[in-house]
């Protein structure tokens, strides 16, 4: 069997691996940039209508800068993530750190990939986006997300911050559980119609199924939290 102290070594390491990759991956967009710099027209379509069609345009200089803003927004929010369990109140603030650790990674790269996506669109002078695979890619994401969101312990930045969760660790973690396995299949379901469907079937699918696996959680912690209220008023 695993020990606990080799346990305890995996996760230090896997830790100390992650600091040491999640600023090239943050970067990567930047370098991208730079190496297809001269390929890209002057005038680039940033902004696209529902459809996917390009409806507004920037100058390389404006791409640049936006470039600019989405790496400080990635750092940003990256130093954010690893660094808030520092000023949370809660008792399980320093357990969650690698937790947050991981989750802040995944956001780096989903992040990355939008950015690199965005600098390839620009190069090939495309005048249509297809929002499918935009939409598939935050699929993929939310699922990652339900696969730590099962382990994070009660805090006030990550998760269902909720009257009744932060107050019951036993809520928390039971509303956790279930919204864990609905954001895990609910995120890889949103990817697989996204990609093999129309472009107006994917924005359905979409924000019905992140609205579904978003109230049920919250309806089941509040109705756990009634049920626990009328027995301890029984008790």
């Amino acid at each position: 069997m695993v020990s606990s102290i080799q346990i305890k070594k995996e996760i230090i390491f896997m830790n100390r691996f992650l600091k040491r990759l999640v600023w090239p991956v943050i970067i990567i967009p930047s370098v991208y940039l730079a190496i297809v710099w001269n390929k890209l027209p002057n005038k680039i379509a940033m902004h696209f209508d529902i459809h996917g069609n390009a409806d507004k345009f920037d100058s390389k200089n404006e791409f640049l800068l936006f470039m600019g803003i989405m790496l400080a927004v990635s750092s940003g929010i990256y130093l954010l993530l690893t660094n808030i369990y520092r000023i949370d109140p809660k008792k399980y603030a320093a357990e969650n750190k690698n937790r947050l650790q991981k989750i802040a990674f995944a956001v780096v790269i989903f992040l990355s990939v939008i950015e690199c996506f965005v600098i390839y669109k620009g190069t090939q002078g495309s005048l249509k986006l297809d929002i499918r695979f935009l939409f598939a890619l935050m699929g993929l994401f939310w699922a990652v997300i339900g696969n730590y969101m099962n382990n994070i312990k009660p805090n006030y930045f990550a998760g269902f911050r909720l009257p009744w969760t932060l107050e019951s660790e036993d809520n928390w973690r039971h509303t956790h559980h279930l919204a864990s396995k609905l954001w895990f299949a609910g995120g890889l379901l949103i990817a697989f119609v996204c990609i093999f469907t129309s472009a107006t079937v994917a924005i359905i699918t979409l924000f019905t199924i992140a609205s579904i696996v978003t109230v049920i959680p919250i309806v089941y912690s509040y109705r756990y939290y009634k049920k626990q209220k009328s027995m301890n008023s029984n008790g």
